[in-house]
């Protein structure tokens, strides 16, 4: 099974003033490594900040696109890792072990552990919806690869 790992940041953590330590970089990369060698970690990256980004709102028919940052959010996506596991229980056993601020020092780091719908999750899905997205899949596979 596969699981969506997202790493949040804050309104703060996007500050333009904000920094991250080469050793913080460091120790990531450690961690996608041990990921890698696993053989768990499917695809993993850093997003820029919101205020490079841009929102869209569909309302009424229309779709409205705000540009960054978002300054409503409390928390945003910043990075994120695509895990394929064999269990729930292992997905967060890998979350537990990802470089964080140390007892005692400032700052706070949060994970979102999410589980890869599949198809067959997909229950009101038609067959033959399912069956075309199927055929997409193994396409774009075979261009991959």
């Amino acid at each position: 099974m596969r699981y969506l790992m997202s790493i949040m940041s804050t309104p703060e953590s996007e500050a333009a003033d904000y920094e991250v330590g080469p050793e913080v970089y460091e120790e990531m990369g450690k961690y996608n490594e041990e990921m890698l060698r696993a053989g768990v970690m499917l695809t993993g990256e850093g997003l820029a900040p919101t205020s490079a980004g841009a929102e869209v709102v569909f309302r009424d028919g229309e779709a409205t696109v705000l540009d960054g940052p978002f300054t409503e959010a409390k928390e945003f996506v910043a990075g994120y890792w695509v895990l394929q596991v064999s269990s729930h229980a292992e997905a967060l056993e890998w979350a537990r072990r990802c470089p964080h601020p140390a007892k005692g020092e400032p700052g706070e780091l949060k994970l979102q552990l999410r589980r890869i719908a599949e198809l067959e999750d997909l229950e009101d899905m038609p067959e033959e919806v399912k069956e075309h997205e199927r055929e997409r899949r193994a396409e774009e596979e075979n261009r991959q690869g």
